[in-house]
């Protein structure tokens, strides 16, 4: 039986009560959303921290809001249910609502946050099992060891990230709201990430999450996500790509986005292949023949590797058939693009 080790719940009321109980521990303390994540993490024995700071008591994070421009803000402990069902969002921002629909099972979703799927750490098949098991193999890079399992030699490690609202909130060009020791700070999510495997964020753990602010789409904008995964549900993105059309009043597109995940540490924008799709026309050949080379782009910019379970050669050859399936609900304005 795995089992929970020891620790103290601390219960903040506020923000600020948060942060300075994060800061007043000498050990190793962990903020608690859904738990959907950290407490199998903590049974295997990933993170053993002395104390848990429990947030469901934080009022100023729950929510969602527009402000009179349109502009959401989307408290960091909503949970992704509530993301996948609220009728506003969905009609604004329907990539990011489609992606928190494909997050694993429904009863994870009415537990799970948007905060908490954001700031989810990154994922390898070396690195999330049991202690057991990883004590029989030598540990590995990201915990106890200092051998790479994925790349022979490697001194990186290229855990994935592979939180799926990530990239679709980086296609809506989204910020993140944190509370630090020394005040609130505001940051694109895209400025977020860095290519480290064993923490992929440019913050601290002390750092909390408070709220996403999500600005108003262009008129007419679509979006779509695309989740390439063994079942219908409970399962991780083996790659995940979301998709933003903003048109023009000729019904051209005059700006996209698209980001991949569960590839390496971080989310990974395709800024080059959404410039092929700019001034072309849904139902017409210009845009057919882009989605083809954007497709075909996508595959030379996206090359998993075998550092989270799926055959990787498998995943490299999903990559250009998501990438075209997606390009293609996104403009018809359909849902989410799931293998089953």
């Amino acid at each position: 039986m795995l089992r929970l080790p020891k620790f103290e719940v601390k219960n903040p009321a506020t923000v600020e009560e948060a942060v300075a109980m994060m800061m007043e521990i000498h050990g190793e303390a962990r903020f608690l959303a859904g738990g959907t994540d950290l407490n199998p993490n903590m049974k295997h024995g990933l993170f053993t921290p002395e104390r848990i700071v429990a947030l469901g008591g934080i009022e100023e994070m729950f929510g969602v809001g527009f402000d009179e421009s349109g502009n959401a803000r989307i408290g960091a402990m909503v949970t992704l249910a509530q993301v996948e069902q609220h009728p506003d969002l969905r009609r604004a921002f329907p990539a990011l609502c489609q992606a928190a629909k494909l997050v694993s099972s429904p009863q994870l979703r009415n537990m799970g946050t948007l905060g908490g799927n954001v700031m989810l750490d990154t994922r390898c098949q070396w690195y999330n099992q049991t202690y057991f098991w990883r004590n029989a193999l030598g540990y590995c890079l990201k915990k106890d060891g200092s051998k790479c399992h994925v790349i022979e030699g490697g001194s990186k490690c290229v855990a994935a990230a592979s939180n799926d609202t990530a990239p679709a909130l980086m296609t809506l060009n989204a910020e993140l709201e944190f509370a630090t020791t020394s005040g609130r700070v505001r940051m694109p999510l895209a400025d977020l990430w860095q290519a480290d495997g064993i923490w992929n964020k440019k913050i601290p753990h002390t750092d909390l999450l408070v709220a996403l602010h999500v600005p108003k789409p262009a008129a007419g904008s679509r979006g779509a996500y695309g989740k390439l995964r063994d079942r219908g549900s409970i399962d991780f993105p083996l790659f995940g790509i979301a998709v933003r059309l903003d048109f023009a009043a000729d019904g051209s597109i005059s700006d996209a986005a698209l980001c991949a995940v569960a590839l390496q540490a971080r989310p990974w924008p395709l800024k080059k292949a959404a410039e092929l799709l700019i001034g072309t026309h849904p139902g017409q050949a210009s845009f057919n023949d882009a989605v083809e080379k954007v497709a075909m782009l996508a595959a030379k910019q996206c090359r998993p590797m075998p550092n989270i379970p799926g055959d990787h050669e498998y995943r490299h050859l999903m990559v250009p058939v998501y990438t075209r399936r997606t390009l293609h609900a996104a403009a018809a304005g359909e849902g989410p693009v799931h293998h089953i």
